[in-house]
């Protein structure tokens, strides 16, 4: 100290504490003018011990008014120093610093006038303690007093300006500190970290671009700030960058999709729509890099479709239709991944989502046959849930889906049992939608061969309650569904056509398990005599009211003009006496007061008595009823009709044979048909002794069934 009195009046150390700002600028300059002397010597060591005594004396003090003097004392021996300023800075510029974070304001304010007079000396030696005052002035810009905050911009406008300047940067030592601050959330930090960001940027020399993935998701993080200025600096990075990027010719993909992915499904809005923006260009610019991020990137995109913004969905749309038109190879991307992904979706409460999850199962499926099929197990389930889905868009791709894999042999099979089941275990879905899909699956796998294969399976059906309904449901699509028209014809046909008669009996064993199921088949098919018997034989318990109610729909289709050919059969009853013998059997099923009851009886007496009329004797050998129905025609027509038809009866069913059917034994499907019935009846029985009713069960006496059908 001594040594330095020499150097330093007692004056100027004095007013280096004053508590006057004039008097320590006074003093200020002093001192650089001695420093400035001693530099022109070349007396290093006696400046060393000048910057000793600045440091340790008033830097350090714990007077704040000492350590003011001492900081600008500080800065002006910098200035002193000049060009020398080099060799001296590593006794300079650690105490300044650590003043940055002094308690007093005012010394922080100080502390950055003083930093930013020794930077403008140092220029580019300065450079070496960029760390540390990086770290130091990100802190200030959140500083609690504005004068210190101005203070700290103006020293950060003049480090960056150095900063762009100097070919001694490294941005490799940069960025882990950037990374460190990203998810700072005050707001003057952020501001200070996007304005590094983009001025680092600006510098061609500083390569920016490469370590992109390191701050990216800082980035994106921002978007969503309160602070409209933010959100703008935020994004306008981002947007330079995203072009940088399709400048480039190199890029990590790769490591940004990680982070694109996730913020895809961020709350803000704002933050959805770029990140979806930019996994659009990805998909367009990455190629193969994103083959191992299909799954996670389509995990995305796939919840963005149904965005209550728009802007959202149409980007989030192309984005799909992108992705999807890539053409990789199976061990390009994990197919499981994808299935997984899609299989998950299909829960989603939305339905464009849950659509487009269907498509990348069937492109899958059509592009990985072989891969997909070994998953199978793992989506079928999930495949055969849909089918309950509330959209019917939903439910057809579902089934296009399934036709597709039903292309095997053995899927096809596989398909049919578990669609059976899935309509046992949830008889809901075979209500809603059970029409939908049968009739769509006629159309993708054939009619007949759909047909066929579920008459297989429920003709064992060992819940005879389940195989009545799932009769009466796919007996009503046979009869009304356009789709199988053809299969109506064929079946029309059946008894003088072999293919059509194979199909016949193929169905016959399992329509059994539905009385009304088997009468319809009969009509369609014309053996109206054996359709006769299956009526005759039918019990008093068989007369329920689920039979009533099937009787009166059938009666219904008769009038439409899928029974025109049955109609019009009526307008020669002297051919087709079978047939007036079976409407008149339904006819005396049907309560009278029903609107069934009137709309065939209505029908009968439609049927022309001229046929009867114009009969020769010679044919009442053949008809013998035939002279009863002359004496009987003047006084009511309708009656003769009845009584010719009754006078017809042909018990061993030879009229089905003699229009062909004679290679189908009636005699043995018609036992056939009661042994199915007598299961039906017993199981019936000891479901009601099991149940015990001590009240009406559930087969009610005939005038009750007769009563509540009428009702």
């Amino acid at each position: 100290m001594s040594d330095v009195s020499s150097l330093l009046p007692a004056s100027v150390l004095r007013n280096l504490s004053d508590k006057l700002y004039e008097k320590r600028k006074t003093a200020a300059f002093e001192v650089e003018g001695v420093v400035r002397q001693l530099t022109a010597a070349g007396d290093h060591e006696r400046i060393a011990a000048v910057i000793n005594v600045l440091t340790n004396d008033f830097a350090r003090s714990p007077q704040a008014n000492h350590r003011k003097g001492g900081l600008i004392g500080l800065a002006a021996a910098t200035v002193g120093l000049a060009g020398e300023a080099a060799q001296h800075l590593d006794h300079i510029v650690p105490p300044v610093l650590a003043s940055l974070a002094d308690q007093d304001s005012r010394v922080r304010y100080y502390a950055c006038e003083a930093l930013y007079n020794i930077a403008k000396v140092a220029r580019g030696d300065f450079i070496v303690f960029f760390n540390d005052i990086f770290d130091a002035l990100c802190k200030l810009s959140a500083d609690s007093d504005n004068n210190v905050q101005n203070a700290a911009h103006l020293l950060d406008k003049l480090v960056k300006d150095i900063v762009t300047e100097s070919d001694q940067f490294s941005i490799e030592e940069f960025i882990p500190l950037l990374r460190e601050r990203m998810n700072v959330l005050n707001a003057f930090v952020r501001q200070f970290l996007v304005g590094w960001i983009t001025v680092l940027d600006s510098v061609p020399e500083i390569d920016m671009l490469g370590f992109l993935p390191d701050f990216l998701d800082g980035l994106f993080n921002m978007l969503s700030d309160s602070s409209h200025e933010i959100r703008q600096q935020a994004d306008s990075a981002l947007s330079e960058f995203l072009q940088e990027i399709k400048n480039s010719p190199s890029v990590d993909y790769g490591r940004m999709a990680q982070i694109l992915v996730l913020r895809a499904s961020s709350q803000d809005e704002f933050t959805r729509l770029t990140a979806i923006t930019w996994i659009n260009e990805f998909v367009k610019l990455g190629g193969e890099q994103l083959f191992p991020y299909y799954a996670d990137i389509l995990g995305s995109i796939l919840p963005c479709i149904s965005d209550k913004e728009e802007k959202i969905r149409v980007v989030a749309k192309e984005t799909n239709e992108a992705l999807r038109s890539i053409k990789a190879g199976s061990n390009a991307f994990n197919i499981a991944a994808v299935l997984e992904l899609a299989k998950k979706e299909l829960t989603s409460e939305w339905e464009a989502t849950r659509l487009e999850a269907l498509e990348w199962i069937y492109a899958l499926l059509e592009r990985h046959r072989t891969e997909v099929i070994s998953h199978l197990d793992s989506i079928f389930p999930c495949l055969l849930q849909a089918l309950a889905d509330p959209s019917d868009k939903v439910v057809l791709l579902v089934l296009d889906i399934h036709a597709c894999i039903a292309k095997d042999r053995q899927h096809f099979h596989q398909l049919m049992v578990f669609l059976v089941h899935r309509f046992r275990t949830d008889h809901s879905l075979l209500e809603k939608r059970g029409t939908l899909v049968i009739r769509r699956l006629c159309v993708l796998l054939d009619a007949k061969r759909v047909y066929k294969e579920l008459a297989t399976i429920l003709e064992g059906e060992a819940d005879l309650e389940f195989a009545n309904t799932m009769v009466q449901a796919l007996n009503l699509i046979l009869l009304t569904a356009s789709e199988l028209a053809d299969l109506r014809t064929l079946l029309k046909h059946s008894l003088s056509n072999s293919d059509g008669r194979n199909f016949f009996v193929d169905l016959y064993s399992t329509w059994c398990h539905s009385p009304m199921a088997t009468i319809s088949l009969c009509l369609l098919v014309q053996a109206y005599s054996h359709a006769t018997s299956i009526i005759q034989s039918l019990e008093e318990e068989d007369v329920n009211v689920k039979f009533l109610v099937q009787l009166d729909k059938l009666v219904k289709l008769l009038e439409t003009p899928i029974f025109t050919y049955l109609r019009l059969q009526l307008l020669d009853p002297g051919r087709y006496p079978a047939l007036l013998k079976a409407l008149n059997g339904l006819l005396m099923l049907l309560p009278q007061q029903s609107l069934a009851f009137k709309l065939l009886k209505t029908r009968l007496k439609t049927v022309p008595a001229y046929p009867l009329m114009q009969a020769s004797p010679s044919t009442t050998s053949e008809f013998p009823g035939l002279s009863i129905t002359r004496r009987t025609m003047s006084s009511n027509p309708y009656s003769q009709l009845i009584s010719y038809s009754q006078s017809n009866e042909d018990g061993d069913e030879n009229s089905d044979a003699s229009d062909g059917g004679g290679n189908v034994d009636f005699q043995a499907k018609l036992q056939q048909f009661r042994g199915v019935q007598n299961q039906h009846r017993e199981h019936l029985l000891s479901q009601r002794e099991r149940l015990k009713f001590n009240q009406r069960g559930s087969l009610e006496p005939s005038q009750a069934v007769i009563k509540r059908f009428e009702t």
